[in-house]
Formats: structure tokens, sequence, C-alpha cells
């Protein structure tokens, strides 16, 4: 496992890996200008958009489960939160390159990125994070809530996503702030549907079982992020970029196992403070934990290739598990209320 990164030409490997210059084949009819913001939109591999959507999607259809929303709802809010993750993906990824331009310049994977190469100015690249973020924005129209009630609740993301570039700088854990931004999503998946995890009038009165879920999205980030950290490791070391993988260097797995426990317990508590059933602690649980222990065990965190390997297969299988216990929840939900 990890050997077809390996076997690939050590150039065209790191391009792969978000290294800002691969081009695939299957786009090859589009205009050459076009290829810069698709790089800088992380789009291809599609894991950049995934990584905000996936917890949008759990959050709305945990929702589905508790509010038994009709299916053509749930359906209606997983197309809207998706419209609305691809244009915050494109303008979230673009503000961070914009913002690390002159430190990915000095590292090897990410020197090639749009911006460092010059194939998007710094002008150019804010102009299109800042229309990607309005265009984000028009996706709060679709919610069953005032677009200002949206807007508010989607604000602490905003916000976290804007400091998430200086984070590296700042501290050594800013795989905790990219966990907050992207766990908000399960906030913004659950007010697609009406649900709101707490009101700005009572902040302290909130719906444990979102947090619960909301705090195992923030940790599952942390996990795969830290590892995807390792790819750089030396070169970031010598820039002076901070990071989880940085501060423990060859102890990582040791901060990992932890983590994953603690990550189990969310999920475990998510599921008891919601009544969820056996399809969530099979397919949810039981698929979500075992691809990370499976991932944390096998990953050779000296070889940039195998984390990159191993970051891109593990996101999907416990995006989808999660995804998967959660769905055949409400499906097992929609057909015993068909039945009664």
């Amino acid at each position: 496992m990890g050997t077809a990164a390996s076997n690939k030409n050590p150039t065209e490997s790191l391009a792969y890996q978000y290294g800002g210059d691969h081009k695939p084949a299957s786009l090859g009819i589009l205009p050459d200008s076009w290829h810069p913001y698709i790089q800088l939109s992380r789009l291809f591999p599609p894991a950049g958009l995934f990584l905000i959507y996936f917890p949008h999607l759990f959050g709305v259809l945990h929702a589905a489960i508790r509010t038994q929303a009709p299916p053509l709802t749930v359906l209606h809010a997983s197309i809207v939160l998706l419209g609305g993750s691809f244009f915050f993906s494109n303008a979230a990824h673009t503000w961070n390159d914009l913002i690390d331009a002159k430190l990915d310049a000095k590292v090897e994977r990410t020197s090639r990125r749009p911006i460092p190469r010059g194939a998007v100015t710094p002008q150019a690249a804010f102009f299109f994070a800042l229309t990607q973020g309005l265009l984000a924005a028009w996706f709060l129209a679709g919610f069953p809530t005032s677009f200002t009630t949206g807007f508010l609740y989607a604000l602490p993301n905003v916000l976290a996503t804007l400091y998430y570039p200086w984070a590296k700088r700042h501290t050594n854990m800013p795989q905790l702030v990219l966990g907050v931004c992207l766990a908000w999503g399960i906030v913004m998946g659950e007010l697609a549907l009406g649900v709101r995890t707490y009101t700005y009038m009572h902040i302290l009165e909130v719906d444990w079982a979102v947090v619960y879920l909301f705090l195992a999205a923030v940790l599952w980030t942390v996990i795969y992020d830290t590892l995807y950290a390792h790819q750089d490791l030396q070169a970031d070391i010598r820039v002076g970029i901070k990071s989880l993988a940085v501060l423990f260097r060859g102890r990582t797995k040791r901060l990992l196992w932890p983590l994953l426990v603690a990550m189990t317990g969310m999920l475990l508590m998510c599921g008891w403070a919601s009544g969820l059933g056996v399809v969530y602690y099979v397919v949810a649980v039981i698929g979500a934990v075992g691809s990370l222990c499976m991932m944390i065990l096998m990953v050779d965190l000296r070889s940039t290739q195998n984390c990159w390997w191993w970051f891109s297969k593990g996101f999907w299988l416990v995006g989808a598990a999660i995804s998967g216990g959660l769905l055949g929840e409400y499906c097992v939900l929609q057909r015993t209320s068909g039945y009664s």
C-alpha cells in the first residue's frame, strides 16, 4: 500500500500532492488560463472540496434523523450545502495560498503553486477569493432561516478561516484551528434543516448531540492534517512553519492514538445523545475508527508520498463511513415510519 505514489516520477508525485502544478488529462479541454485557478482551489483531486463538504453532510444527515425531515428536503439541503461548500472551498484555499505564497516558495512541494510560480498574481488571487466567498454566501439564501441568521452562524467559520494561514506562524496547533474551521460545517448542516445548535441570546444552551459530533470532526481533522503536514516536515522546520508534526516529529503517533480514542468517545456520545441505532455504531463508528487505526498503524511518516497516499485514501474512507452510518440510520427511520 502506498507504493503507487512512490513509483511515480518524484516531480509528478509532488505536483499531485497539491503541489500546485498538477494538470489532469481529463481537464485538457479547458482553456489553459483556467488551470491555475483550478489548482488554487484544490479541485483535482477533489479532497480539498470534500474535506469541507463532509462535515456539512454529517450535519444535515444528523439533523434529518432527529427531525424526521422528508427525503426531498434533505436532498435539497444537501445540494445547497454542496454548492456553498464548492465556492467556500475555492475561496478558503485561494486565501490560504495568497497569505502563504512567500513560505510556499521556500518548500519544494509547494514552490510550484500558482502564486509562487507567477501563474496568478496576488491581486488576481485576492479578487478570485473574494468573488468565490460572495458566491458561497449566496447559498445561505437556500436555508430555511433568514439570510441574516445564516450569515451570523457562518461568521465564526469565516473569521477562523481568515485567521488560519497565520496560525501556522503563531501556534504549534494550526491543525486545531483548521479542525474548528472544517467541523463548523456540521453546525451549518444542522441549520440547513432548521436546527440551531445554539442561539446568540443563550450561547451556553447548546445541543450537546451536535457538540459531540462537532468535536469528533475536529479531532478527525487534527489527525489527518497532522499526517498531511509530515509531507513537508523538514522544509517546515527550516522555514519556520509551525504544526503538530513539527512539534512532535518522531513522536507523532504517540499523539495520534489518544486523539483517536477521544474521537471514538465523541462519536459514541453523539450516538447516545441522539438515540441512534446499530447502523450508526457499526458503519459510522467502527468504520471510521477502523480506517483511522489502519492509517495510523501503517503510514510511514518519513515518506512524503506515503503520507499523501494515506491522507488521500484514509480521508475518503472515514468521510464515507460517517456519512454512510448517518444515512443508513435515516433510511431505517424512513422505512420504519413508512410502515407505522
